[in-house]
């Protein structure tokens, strides 16, 4: 329920407050006083496009702020969840613009973006403006009244689940498909490039091994002659180095008892004699394992002509790197060899999907079918009181047999205005006066189905008067037993079954036109109900008349 609106800044609106009853509100005022303007800004609250153009004052940021008591429904928990929220049962929404034309929107003091507030606000009021009927045409509006009247939210909110799981296969399964056909096209390519790394084998670091032996190899005599010069030098010459060594070390151990340091000298050069001879050994069996192999030089120049090859057809510089390739490239086959058991695969699923999506759907074809009749008969009643006894509206559901994301089938509205067996598209046959009250029975139905606590119409009563208006107000007045009504209206009979009277006025402040709004006393009432009915200057009866009207609706509250 929306229990109060502040507006500040906005239009010819320098700064009002409303405090709205939570039956039925009516808001009258003269053409052009600024009651369209009240519901225009309270649009902002429902995430109506921001313009800057609204503001008086451009030094100044509009506000618009609501404040309403809303019911923990299953629909607000839902929005408090996914939002991570915290607020009560009090809600204030707000909406600033500055002067730039940029927005901001808050929930209980919090920013949120414009979607977040647009969710929550349309959890709360369902706001009419005029022209809005056109959406009666609409076959998305059409399906939505018809689902919410059968009670298909939650059928439907399963169907949906499961048909875009199979348009999520679907989509895969093309996917595949067109990977397996790009893969066709290059599986010869390869397969040649696979077999020709496969031949090759290389192992592991490979190629630069071959190098580092090649380069051995290409060097051996210099190499082993090197290793035989410095084997002879310390071990094999008339006195080689490691016997001389172990010599001296002898000779000066002999004279270790006499100074301390001689012991510790011999000890180092009997520790370099062992090492030499360990060195000599090595070069000894080095230069055996050391030869020129013109054979094996070839095979591995041949073997490295090869990798270089193949280096430079991969554009890669390392034998492991290659070897990736040829993993990647072994992938791929054995990709293709199992794409056509997964292909086959994701077409049981996606054909397991789309009978279940059917089923679902020819569900809740047949719900909205079985709710045809009921709904075409209510709103015929509905039409009969609001002064359209010879109109009848007639629903078509009619089976696609083809799935989208609300079923397997269309829905239109279709409407004679005299009595004639002859319906056609809404569109094409009601004016705006009947589309007005057309739109009024319908949401009047929705309503009793629906978590929304407040509806707000902006003239719903646009072509109408006498006896159609008087039964327009009392479908209001019924309406407003479960919901909150807040009308915007011209008519004398809708304004007198109001709960809460406001007067929308204009004033002069500074030279400057500004909009007010009052809420009205019952003798108030009386007299801005008597000149809706008379004029500026209402007559007897017409004062009579509004009295009767206040007086009626004050006594049966």
């Amino acid at each position: 329920m929306l229990q109060k609106l502040f507006i500040q800044n906005y239009a010819i609106i320098e700064e009002l407050e409303i405090d709205f009853s939570g039956k039925m509100n009516s808001i009258t005022g003269e053409t052009g006083a600024g009651k369209s303007i009240i519901a225009d800004a309270l649009g902002l609250i429902l995430g109506h496009r921001a313009d800057s153009s609204v503001l008086i004052n451009k030094e100044k940021k509009c506000i618009v702020e609501s404040i309403f008591l809303a019911e923990n429904t299953a629909s607000i928990e839902k929005f408090k969840k996914e939002n991570d929220f915290d607020f009560g049962e009090e809600l204030i929404l707000r909406r600033e613009i500055i002067s730039n034309g940029k927005s901001r929107a808050f929930i209980n003091d919090t920013p949120v973006n414009l979607s977040q507030l647009q969710e929550l606000s349309s959890l709360l009021v369902d706001l009419h403006q005029q022209f809005d009927e056109l959406q009666l045409s609409e076959n998305i509006f059409q399906r939505e009244v018809i689902d919410a009247l059968a009670g298909n939210g939650l059928p439907l909110k399963t169907y949906q689940e499961i048909y875009f799981s199979w348009k999520s296969e679907l989509k895969e399964l093309n996917e595949l498909i067109e990977k397996k056909s790009q893969f066709d096209k290059e599986a010869d390519y390869n397969r040649f490039q696979f077999s020709e790394l496969e031949d090759a084998d290389f192992k592991e670091q490979e190629i630069e091994n071959i190098e580092n032996e090649l380069k051995t190899l290409n060097n051996a005599e210099g190499i082993k002659n090197a290793l035989l010069i410095a084997y002879n030098e310390l071990k094999d010459k008339e006195l080689p180095i490691v016997q001389q060594i172990k010599i001296l070390s002898n000779s000066l151990n002999s004279f270790a008892a006499n100074h301390p340091s001689i012991s510790n000298l011999a000890e180092r050069l009997l520790a370099a004699h062992i090492e030499l001879q360990d060195i000599s050994d090595e070069l000894a069996q080095l230069s055996n394992q050391i030869n020129y192999d013109s054979e094996k030089i070839e095979f591995l120049n041949n073997r490295l002509s090869v990798g270089y090859k193949l280096f430079k057809k991969h554009g890669v510089q390392t034998t492991n790197e290659l070897l990736e390739i040829q993993h990647q490239l072994q992938e791929n086959l054995l990709f293709v060899l199992n794409l056509d058991e997964t292909i086959q695969q994701k077409k049981k699923q996606a054909e397991l999907l789309f009978e279940k999506a059917t089923e679902k759907a020819k569900q809740i074809f047949n719900q909205r079918t079985q709710f045809v009749k009921p709904i075409e008969k209510q709103v015929n009643e509905l039409l009969k009181r609001v002064g359209m006894p010879n109109a009848s509206m007639q629903v078509l559901v009619n089976c696609e047999n083809e799935l989208n994301e609300f079923g397997m089938d269309s829905i239109d509205f279709l409407f004679n205005a005299n009595k004639s067996e002859k319906h056609l598209p809404i569109r094409k046959v009601a004016s705006g006066g009947e589309l007005s009250r057309l739109m009024l029975c319908v949401k009047s139905l929705v309503a009793q189905h629906i978590d929304l606590a407040t509806l707000v119409f902006d003239e719903i009563d646009s072509g109408i008067s006498g006896e159609a208006a008087k039964q327009v107000g009392i479908l209001l007045k019924e309406l407003a037993t479960k919901r909150q009504v807040i009308c915007i209206t011209h008519q004398p009979q809708i304004a007198g079954k109001a709960d809460a009277h406001f007067f929308v006025y204009k004033e002069f402040v500074n030279d400057v036109i500004k909009a007010n709004i009052r809420k009205l006393n019952s003798e108030e009432r009386v007299n801005a109900i008597a000149k809706m009915i008379g004029g500026d200057k209402p007559t007897v009866a017409a004062i009579a008349n509004a009295r009767e009207m206040v007086l009626h609706e004050t006594d049966n509250k």
